[in-house]
């Protein structure tokens, strides 16, 4: 496994709260805290969620419970053009963008501004549709593989590889929000190396920095913690996330 830098990656995700003025926000407090790449979630409610989708257990306890699902995602959407307009600040202050595209009109959205590389959700895992699409446009990509057993990992890894995509760095994620430290297993990270030959990062979602330390012990290429400016909002992902003063010690 390489010994490059390892990339520090501030997971903004939804936590601007559809606010183009809020993402700046945030950029600017990734970028002054050492972060490396800024990351968000491109979606479209429409396109992926029904009305009748049930919130994870974990928005339930972070948001409303009087919010449907699809009023909690709607509310979260940026448009296309505050997609346009935070690329170009992050190219002005010199900080990485990356983005998740959960539906094909979104991906279409991120080609349309030649972001250099594209991340999938644990959720996108087995969305061979998505991973096809993506791999067409001949840019890296970054896999996270919550809940994921071997075998979806291994099938995901060769659809890239079948269809000439072999610019791969694979996410070991535990799908808990929050996770908890004694059930991160850090050493995944190794076994991945071990059987896949390819670069290894950790997308982690516990409380603290130990997790994260650790697994640069183990190898992993990029850290992806998620960031906020404000945990007293009811966006759904900001009571785990970390603020300026906590990621600061681990960028």
């Amino acid at each position: 496994m390489k010994k490059n830098k390892v990339e520090i990656i501030a997971e903004i995700g939804v936590n601007h709260d559809g606010s183009f003025e809020k993402s700046i926000k945030l950029i600017q407090s990734a970028k002054k805290c050492g972060a490396d790449t800024v990351k968000f979630q491109t979606f479209f409610s429409g396109e992926f969620v029904t009305q009748n989708t049930k919130k994870a257990l974990y928005q339930l306890k972070t948001t409303s419970k009087k919010e449907s699902h699809f009023d909690m995602i709607n509310k979260l959407e940026l448009s296309e053009y505050d997609f346009f307009r935070i690329i170009n600040f992050c190219k002005k202050i010199k900080i990485n963008f990356l983005s998740t595209p959960y539906d094909l009109k979104s991906l279409e959205i991120l080609k349309k501004l030649k972001v250099p590389r594209y991340k999938t959700s644990s959720a996108d895992l087995v969305d061979f549709m998505l991973h096809k699409e993506i791999i067409k446009t001949k840019k890296p990509v970054i896999i996270s593989t919550g809940m994921a057993n071997l075998s979806e990992i291994n099938d995901a890894i060769n659809v890239c590889k079948k269809n000439g995509n072999k610019k791969i760095i694979i996410l070991h994620c535990v799908s808990s929000y929050p996770a908890v430290i004694n059930q991160s297993n850090v050493y995944t990270i190794v076994d991945l190396y071990k059987k896949f030959g390819l670069n290894i990062g950790l997308s982690d979602h516990t409380l603290s920095n130990s997790v994260s330390c650790t697994s640069i012990a183990f190898g992993a290429c990029l850290i992806e913690k998620h960031f906020t400016i404000d945990k007293d909002t009811n966006s759904p992902d900001n009571k785990f996330s970390l603020l300026p003063h906590e990621f600061n010690q681990l960028a």
